[in-house]
């Protein structure tokens, strides 16, 4: 049995590496128990962060338009734990999720004004996986490199030709693609920061 079939199998279910998501997934959940009220004071408006509310840079993301999209990201979200879970413990995960939340967020708002209203955590999800991609790598499995090379592939093709329509029907709205875009590059950012560390730590040692 190969390396990966074998990390595969291993879930990552202790405590330390299942607090993060099970956060993530029960933040989403409660912000859809409590709609509309958490729409009006949590989403991404533009307008709103302008004024101040700078909170909604951080909340939008935990909030979703129906229960299809907020099943989307949980099943994205379980996925990655399974994948690259093991990685992970509590307040590094969260950190990492706090890190992208507010960078996509905040990428969305310089670069993409056009985008007055946002919820999802698509955005986040993909810069996570840009993380775990890197993570596999450094760990030695292969399909790392594939899993970066298939994020890139279609961010770019979002950039170039627009989102699924059948995504966007079933969210009932408009794919945020700039969302996905700023998450991925927010997860550069920390694989850089990850490496950087890594020389530095190798440098010290040596």
């Amino acid at each position: 049995m190969s390396s990966s079939s074998i990390k595969m199998l291993n879930l990552p279910f202790q405590k330390q590496h299942l607090t993060g998501p099970l956060t993530v997934i029960a933040l989403s959940i409660l912000m859809a128990l409590v709609e509309p009220f958490s729409s009006d004071w949590f989403a991404y408006k533009f307008d709103d962060i302008a004024d101040g509310q700078w909170w909604r840079l951080l909340s939008g993301h935990f909030l979703h338009t129906n229960t299809y999209h907020l099943l989307l990201n949980i099943l994205g979200a379980v996925l990655l734990w399974a994948l690259h879970g093991h990685y992970y413990r509590t307040a590094g995960y969260l950190g990492i999720i706090l890190f992208l939340c507010i960078s996509t967020s905040i990428g969305i708002y310089l670069y993409a004004p056009q985008l007055k209203w946002y919820v999802g955590f698509s955005g986040v999800l993909h810069g996570l996986f840009v993380v775990g991609a890197y993570l596999d790598i450094k760990h030695h499995f292969k399909t790392g490199w594939v899993m970066l090379a298939g994020i890139t592939a279609k961010v770019l093709n979002e950039q170039l030709y627009g989102a699924s329509g059948e995504v966007a029907k079933l969210i009932d709205a408009n794919v945020a693609i700039d969302a996905h875009l700023f998450g991925s590059l927010a997860g550069l950012i920390i694989i850089l920061a990850l490496f950087l560390k890594h020389k530095l730590i190798t440098a010290n040692i040596t």
